[in-house]
């Protein structure tokens, strides 16, 4: 699944083609994603595209008309191609730009979702969420605060949105891995240096993951549709039963909340 890196790198990587420039014609082929595609979308043809940011997992394109608003799910991309280029079978939907080139969604599980809302009203998928793990909101005293009390395995923790958004499962491995936490430690029991070296290697991961164009795995690829490297540093997520990079003891690998959790039971107390 794509997850925030991977999400980013996608709107870095097709904000130059897409601000500044209008949205001549949308063709929506298939309309039955995670959501049905709104009708309502169609009146952004004719549109400029004022801006691109993204809340979470989710890629905002802000126009004068309203917000398309793009989820890529399970499985989904979207990747910039010539206007010659024969859509395949899992190519679901194009906008046709005015400079000639075409966005392209392609999802072949159909969980994603492109959605759409009116100028000056928010989605609700977007108001439940948690702040940006990257802003000055994801702080230590935050993420002190809202663990008290907390018997739920700090990894399942970090991993809800209302929490702390886009803190997915290879970056909930990895972060904890190198804040030296198991995964399975109720997160109320963690203390105020422990949360603060938490949210410090979960903002270093991500930024690092994202500078790198995120994490390779089966068919994501990015905006430009070439593939994220930050898979080649990956220390945990996916070594189950391998020797860990620090210490050479065999990683372990259990299940929570049906994901797949690797760590190491000497670096990590």
């Amino acid at each position: 699944m794509p997850e925030l890196p991977e999400v980013e790198t996608t709107r870095r990587g097709i904000e130059p083609w897409l601000a500044g420039h209008v949205i001549e014609r949308i063709i929506v082929r298939q309309p039955k994603l995670r959501w049905p595609v709104d009708d309502a979308i169609q009146s952004l043809q004719g549109e400029k595209i004022l801006s691109l940011s993204r809340r979470a997992k989710y890629i905002l394109v802000e126009t004068a008309r309203g917000t398309a608003i793009w989820h890529l799910g399970m499985s989904g991309s979207l990747r910039l191609v010539e206007a010659d280029v024969p859509p395949g079978k899992h190519d679901h939907i194009d906008w046709l730009m005015s400079n000639g080139k075409v966005l392209r969604y392609h999802d072949t599980r159909r969980f994603g979702a492109l959605l759409f809302v009116p100028p000056g009203q928010v989605s609700e998928h977007l108001t439940h969420l948690g702040p940006e793990p990257l802003s000055d909101e994801f702080t230590p005293d935050y993420l002190y605060q809202r663990t008290r009390g907390k018997s739920q395995a700090i990894k399942t923790f970090i991993m809800d949105g209302k929490v702390v958004v886009g803190v997915g499962n290879i970056y909930a491995n990895e972060s904890l891995f190198k804040a030296g936490i198991r995964p399975q430690a109720a997160a109320g029991k963690l203390t105020k240096p422990r949360c603060e070296r938490l949210v410090e290697e979960i903002r270093d991961v991500l930024a690092k993951a994202i500078a790198q164009g995120g994490t390779t795995l089966r068919d994501f690829v990015g905006g430009d549709g070439k593939p994220g490297y930050f898979a080649q540093q990956l220390l945990v997520y996916g070594r189950g039963g391998e020797d860990c990079k620090v210490c050479k003891t065999p990683l372990k690998e259990l299940r929570q909340g049906q994901r797949a959790t690797v760590y190491c039971p000497a670096c990590q107390r």
